[in-house]
């Protein structure tokens, strides 16, 4: 009894020790394609050490939502990492189209750089993710974020003895976090290893060629992805075989799953698109965190590990499918593990975890109509061969396509063409504009010049076009489709099950969770920003906001910590 007394005491006492001074480790997990509800929608077979764990001892945001009209991967994890605008930060899409260069770029590509490549194969895999692709063998670095990031701040705050890494599946989603001044870390689907832009290193830190030449994602090969429980625990347990869901290449529709041989030219796609990749991803992190030795310096690192599995789940499957039932049990696991090893190698008490997703999630459209819901999937890439488009060429006079380039949200018109026609773009840009509104399943068109001038009705979809406007990176005109419709010729022209990307609550909708220090459970339902994350971390380690921000600091976490 004497014994367990003074346990509890010490742990008290070092609980109160953190809340008044600043944590050790900072973890920011980000959960990709997770939509606030979903936790709570399968925490009935989860355990305790997870999902549950931050629900208990967690201050756990129950309505936060971006507010912009793009939410797509990259879009997201940079407004987490910087607590600014896709207007204001820069990164408005996966993939935008540099008039200087004509063509499409890819939000992270640098091509003064290069993949570092010495024990990993260059990462050039084109089946899945065509925007990943466009940078081919060029390097990859944030340079294209135009402010700072949190990680940026803290770096700048202890004059660079914060460790700062990021993790991740997708690059994006671990250079974003990882911001200016820190490292980062995704997986090749080439070689099956994790690798880094020369941006970060001149040659690879010989902890991460050991790590690589365990080759552990071959531990996958000839297994499968089953399921954890029986069918019948399961809410979606009747429902394995849908004609909605992708069925890409031998990866199937149904449980099992197999992975097949790891000399597949498939087998590093597949990791992704189970929870192989999450747990592949979690093992890496392990690694930074033991062998840069996070958490036990004089000044507080910072470790962003962004979780994919999600993601890619539910573009095959959509969100409310068997596999991805799984899978977040699966994950719950994963953060079970992570939170375990955090304990052992930092200690809980000395750690602050933050658990948000870089945009939600759609139902599935073929789901939706077993429920009686109308949802549409829309073929943006036949507009220009529209009667009506044909016929306003013919009215401007105008020989050549007036549509440049497309790629969702975002139309970009040739503005030679425009130019040598002696047309006002601005007039070309309302014209095409009214003609696409005319559309079936077209929400809202806004033109640049719409934007730029900032004459609109101040509205809910108006500043959510408004929040996502760069003058030098938006397209002439942006589309948001109506509620439940989609577009569906991204990711390298694969039919998805389901797609993300607007401006509606079931992809602007994601859980924030802050846990750590003094903070004890509690759920909050009013109106936050995933923004609010990065000035309330600034907060916490008594630094100033990243320099684009727009985010609140969350007074109820700062409850947690004095100074």
């Amino acid at each position: 009894m004497k014994k367990s007394l003074l346990a509890c005491s010490l742990l008290l006492l070092s609980t109160l020790t953190f809340a008044q001074n600043t944590p050790k480790l900072i973890v920011q997990i980000t959960v990709d394609q997770l939509r606030g509800d979903l936790p709570d929608k399968y925490m009935k077979n989860m355990g305790d050490g997870g999902f549950r764990y931050l629900k208990e001892n967690g201050v756990w945001f129950k309505n936060a939502n971006y507010n912009y009209s793009n939410t797509e991967t990259v879009v997201g994890h940079t407004t987490l990492a910087t607590g600014a605008n896709p207007s204001v930060h820069g990164m408005v899409s996966n993939v935008w189209y540099d008039r200087e260069k004509k063509r499409l770029v890819y939000n992270i590509e640098d091509k003064r750089y290069h993949i570092l490549s010495k024990n990993a194969d260059i990462d050039d895999s084109t089946e899945v993710d065509t925007s990943q692709a466009l940078a081919g063998t060029d390097g990859r670095s944030p340079a294209n974020i135009m402010v700072s990031t949190f990680s940026d701040e803290l770096a700048l705050l202890t004059n660079a003895k914060s460790k700062i890494f990021g993790v991740s599946v997708k690059d994006r989603g671990a250079v974003t976090l990882a911001g200016h001044g820190g490292k980062a870390f995704w997986f090749s689907k080439t070689s099956g290893e994790f690798i880094t832009s020369s941006y970060y290193y001149d040659k690879y830190p010989r902890w991460v060629i050991e790590f690589n030449a365990q080759q552990l994602g071959k531990r996958y090969s000839d297994k499968s992805w089953e399921l954890m429980y029986d069918k019948s625990k399961y809410i979606f347990g009747n429902s394995d075989d849908n004609a909605w869901e992708e069925n890409y290449s031998t990866w199937g529709r149904v449980f099992p799953h197999k992975y097949g041989s790891k000399k597949s030219k498939y087998f590093n796609h597949f990791l992704t698109f189970s929870p192989a990749g999450d747990e592949l991803t979690l093992d890496f992190a392990k690694a930074v965190i033991k062998n840069e030795k996070l958490g036990k310096g004089e000044a507080t690192d910072y470790l962003a590990i962004s979780f994919s599995s999600t993601d890619y789940v539910g573009h095959l499957f959509g969100p409310s499918s068997l596999e991805a039932e799984d899978n977040m049990l699966r994950l719950d696991k994963t953060l079970t593990s992570l939170f375990s090893y955090l304990d052992a190698e930092v200690g809980l008490e000395n750690t602050l975890i933050v658990l948000s997703a870089d945009h939600g999630a759609p139902e599935a459209p073929g789901y939706l109509a077993t429920l009686g819901i109308e949802a549409k999937w829309i073929a943006p890439m036949k507009w220009n061969k529209k009667p009506s488009l044909k016929r306003l060429q013919k009215q401007f006079g105008v020989s050549g396509e007036l549509i440049e380039a497309f790629f969702p949200p975002y139309i970009y018109l040739n503005h030679e063409v425009i130019a040598k026609n002696g047309l006002k773009l601005a007039e070309v840009q309302k014209a095409v504009a009214k003609e696409i509104m005319d559309i079936d399943a077209i929400a809202l068109t806004v033109t640049s010049s719409e934007l730029s001038n900032n004459t609109l009705p101040d509205t809910y979809l108006y500043n959510a076009a408004l929040n996502n406007f760069h003058a030098k990176r938006s397209g002439d005109i942006l589309i948001l489709f109506e509620p439940h419709c989609f577009a569906n010729d991204m990711d390298g022209g694969m039919i998805m099950a389901s797609n993300h990307g607007g401006p509606w609550r079931y992809d602007t909708f994601v859980p924030v969770i802050f846990a750590g220090g003094a903070l004890q459970g509690k759920q909050i339902y009013r109106d936050i920003r995933p923004n609010d994350i990065a000035p309330t971390l600034s907060a916490i380690v008594d630094t100033k906001a990243p320099s684009g921000s727009s985010g609140e600091i969350l007074s109820e976490i700062l409850e947690g910590f004095s100074h």
